[in-house]
């Protein structure tokens, strides 16, 4: 473990003996960081009665005595929010890491951070029954955040995490083992659980409720539970959709999305009842045998997906079939983002909260005429291929999160066909043109100031972006090497500036990293 200390002026070596007795009420910040992925950043605080802190240059920093600090927030500027970690609130409904969070906040509000932005998980707050609630634990969190004087988007997850060991709740997994068809699967059969499968939206295979009923009676209970932060702490909520929470098929399973490989993925209509819609389809289509199996040829998860498969050059995706099954397979994702966008936009309809749905970044293949990976993951390969679902957000009021405002095409391998700026592009301008509001997201926490300067020319200009969240808190945000990357990267999206004043003539900044055993503090 190694920690840090942001301070503003030089510090002398020694332990922390040298602070004396003055560390009785806090201004003093010490930021850890540890591989462990559940951990948190801040670890100790400490406090100096006699230390101003001010949020300056590259760290916190000296100054005189002030009764208020005022940061600028003009109405034109880009609302950056952060998010809280995956796990913050456990299945036992207590806050993890309670302590750490709480400091975490303090200090992105000194950073001049409009929010955080929180995951509510189906799999905790309704783990036991169906109906059965436990909202405790969240609402804990939510008021500590009101607190803390910031602002709080909700998002609710009808998805798990692996990572994180979030699953769905305890009854749908029951339900699953008798009705295993209620889970996407793959061509071999394969079930991905981490979700339920659209072909169950309205089957009434829960406890005699279909799924669009189950996920409603949920976001009535949290509207009810947490309407006292309505507009006022919580400002908006985004509706999961899928895998991750985002509008898509997990036509990667258990890889990592952003990290395919060399494959675009399979497709993932193989539970029964997806294979009941199909057949239907076909059969009022007139072709019958179109609908007893999806495409015979189509590539593997890490099969090259253009070389003899369906979506090489002339390939069966540019036949009849090709273009019935692909039809019929997105607009069984665009079915899906319709009733529970409206689902949740008539249950908020009352409410001064913004609602929104994320959209994945399926940049892989991007280049190629056939688009394998997007095909596989829902997104029909036509000219327009997104604007179908952006006419659903705009239908219902809805913003669009689009991730992967951090990535570059350079630094994407060449043998990928890869562009996620081009498809970023393509899906905003869609959005500009139908009157959407975007929102912005990263991918994964950048790791230098290429990927910040990348976030920031998305943000900036006519880009139209006012929400950015940044994913998110935990112990590498808090790292040395990432957290004065991220003061600067907000400072300069919110044009933040101290008066020279405020600097002290003779203070300097500087960041000490503390190892975490010999407790020695070396300045930087």
């Amino acid at each position: 473990m190694e920690m840090s200390l942001i301070s503003s002026s030089p510090a002398t070596g020694g332990d922390f003996s040298q602070l004396g007795n003055s560390y009785n009420n806090t201004s003093l910040i010490f930021i850890s960081s540890s591989a462990t992925k559940s951990q948190m950043g801040f670890r100790q605080i400490i406090r100096c009665p006699n230390l101003h802190i001010k949020v300056a240059a590259r760290s916190l920093s000296h100054s005189q005595p002030a009764a208020s600090t005022t940061v600028s927030n003009p109405k034109d500027s880009v609302k950056l929010y952060v998010g809280l970690p995956m796990n913050s609130v456990s299945d036992c409904h207590s806050i993890n890491h309670s302590r750490a969070i709480s400091a975490g906040l303090r200090a992105l509000k000194l950073l001049g951070v409009e929010g955080v932005e929180l995951p509510i998980w189906w799999g905790v707050a309704e783990k036991e029954a169906i109906g059965k609630y436990q909202w405790s634990g969240y609402l804990t969190l939510v008021d500590m955040i009101q607190k803390a004087g910031l602002k709080l988007h909700i998002t609710l997850c009808f998805h798990g995490c692996k990572q994180e060991n979030i699953h769905l709740p305890k009854w749908v997994s029951e339900i699953g083992e008798s009705e295993p068809d209620i889970f996407f699967a793959d061509r071999s059969g394969k079930r991905y659980k981490d979700c339920l499968s659209f072909g169950v939206d309205d089957l009434p295979v829960f406890h005699g409720k279909t799924a669009m009923n189950v996920y409603q009676g949920f976001v009535e209970s949290f509207k009810t539970s947490f309407s006292s932060f309505m507009g006022s702490t919580i400002t908006g909520i985004t509706i999961g959709m899928g895998p991750d929470g985002e509008l898509r098929y997990p036509s990667h399973q258990d890889q990592n999305k952003n990290k395919i490989g060399l494959g675009a993925g399979e497709f993932q209509c193989y539970d029964q009842n997806m294979m009941n819609n199909l057949k239907k389809h076909s059969e009022n289509h007139g072709n019958p045998n179109w609908g007893l199996s999806g495409p015979h040829d189509a590539p593997s998860y890490n099969q090259h997906p253009i070389i003899n498969t369906f979506f090489k050059e002339e390939g069966s995706w540019e036949t009849p079939y090709g273009d019935f099954f692909l039809s019929w397979y997105s607009t069984q994702l665009v079915s899906h983002a319709d009733k529970i966008l409206s689902m949740a936009a008539s249950t908020f309809s009352d409410t001064p909260v913004i609602l929104s749905g994320k959209l994945p970044l399926i940049h892989s293949w991007y280049r190629t005429r056939s688009h394998p990976a997007e095909v596989a993951a829902g997104f029909c390969n036509t000219v327009n291929r997104y604007e179908e679902i952006i006419k659903v957000f705009h239908k219902n009021s809805c913003r669009m999160i689009l991730p992967g405002m951090d990535l570059l095409d350079e630094e994407e391998p060449n043998e990928l066909c890869s562009s996620p700026e081009m498809l970023l592009e393509e899906i905003r301008d869609g959005c500009r043109k139908n009157g959407v509001e975007v929102c912005g997201q990263n991918l994964e926490i950048a790791g230098n100031s290429e990927s910040f300067e990348q976030i920031r020319k998305n943000l900036v200009g006519g880009n139209g972006i006012e929400v950015f969240v940044y994913q998110r808190m935990g112990a590498q945000f808090f790292s040395p090497v990432h957290f004065p990357l991220f003061s600067a990267f907000v400072r300069r999206i919110k044009e933040l500036e101290l008066d020279s004043d405020d600097l002290g003539g003779n203070g300097r900044d500087s960041v000490v990293s503390v190892p975490g055993k010999n407790r020695k503090m070396q300045a930087a």
